[in-house]
């Protein structure tokens, strides 16, 4: 997909940037708050596999429509890319009903 030069960097940039805060705000809360390790697991995988499939929608954009097989090797990119989105919406699931299990609901 053509864009201007300077707007693949920007992405690259900007994702970058948001992923690393929020990997190191999960980090810094898993550190605060000791217990539901595997949630801060799970949150973790999440963002990177997420960060992976962004990185395989980069590609994507990278590609040189004008060579022959470029549909197909644009539909195979977007095609890993979804699969590790889609795992990495698992992951997120996991990690939030992890968090969401709580020890106060419990007959003590």
């Amino acid at each position: 997909m053509p864009l201007e030069k300077e707007i693949f960097g920007l992405l690259i940039g900007g994702s970058a940037a948001v992923m690393g805060i929020a990997i190191f705000v999960t980090l810094f809360l898993w550190i605060k708050n000791n217990n539901k390790n595997s949630g801060y697991v799970w949150t973790l995988l999440h963002l990177m596999l997420f960060s992976i499939a962004i990185y395989f929608t980069f590609q994507v954009i990278s590609i040189d429509y004008n060579h022959p097989m470029a549909s197909e090797e644009i539909s195979l990119q977007l095609g890993i890319a979804g699969v590790i989105w889609a795992l990495s919406m698992t992951c997120l699931i996991v990690g939030i009903f992890n968090f969401s299990k709580s020890g106060k609901y419990s007959s003590s």
